[in-house]
């Protein structure tokens, strides 16, 4: 297995390791789990530098690392849906939006037909990302004790329920936009793809 994709299956690995550590309620586990999150992102960006690069792209790397991507971001939102601080229909909706389309793709790849990927998907992954870089710090940062004494009513703001609330709803709206708009692009795609008649 070439490296890229052992880089692949580490995230993976990483993934479950993280939500036990996150979940144990320890300050030290949970402040380790962002650390593990941090390794798992690194690797999500070297092995495509490295598959990029060096032209290691394989089928299974196709396969498996939009996969991994998901199944550490969903992953990460379940996380914060376990300790009350995200709802739950709408990281359902964000996680069936994304793995609806990451699973379109990799079978797109197989039949050999080519979808179009538009900037707006690229700002919803972006946002997901930063938004969940923003609670993991925070929440993380609320675990070590010298960080947090004194400063209460700061992480009280930027804790509120409110500006998650309406953030993460905000994301999760322009995440099922871009969901619907890929699908509607590449609906002539979608339809050769499944062998529907026009």
């Amino acid at each position: 297995m070439i490296l890229p994709n052992q880089l692949t299956v580490l995230r993976i690995i990483l993934t479950p390791i993280f939500l036990y550590l996150f979940l144990n309620g320890e300050p030290l586990f949970i402040q380790i789990s962002l650390g593990v999150f941090i390794i798992a992102a690194i690797t999500d960006w070297y092995d495509g530098w490295l598959a990029r690069k060096f032209n290691y792209i394989t089928e299974w790397g196709k396969f498996l690392d939009p996969l991994a991507d998901k199944i550490l971001t969903s992953t990460v939102f379940l996380a914060f849906v376990f300790v009350g601080i995200l709802e739950l229909w709408m990281v359902i909706l964000i996680i069936a939006r994304d793995i609806l389309i990451t699973l379109l793709r990799i079978y797109a790849d197989y039949k050999k037909v080519s979808f179009s990927t538009s900037y707006s998907a690229k700002w919803k992954t972006f946002f997901q990302m930063l938004f969940l870089y923003y609670l993991l710090l925070i929440y993380t940062a609320k675990t070590v004790k010298w960080i947090y004494e004194g400063r209460e009513n700061l992480f009280n703001i930027l804790l509120h329920h409110e500006l998650i609330y309406y953030t993460m709803l905000a994301i999760t709206i322009f995440t099922v936009i871009t969901g619907i708009t890929y699908i509607y692009t590449n609906r002539l795609l979608i339809k050769q793809l499944f062998g529907a008649k026009n």
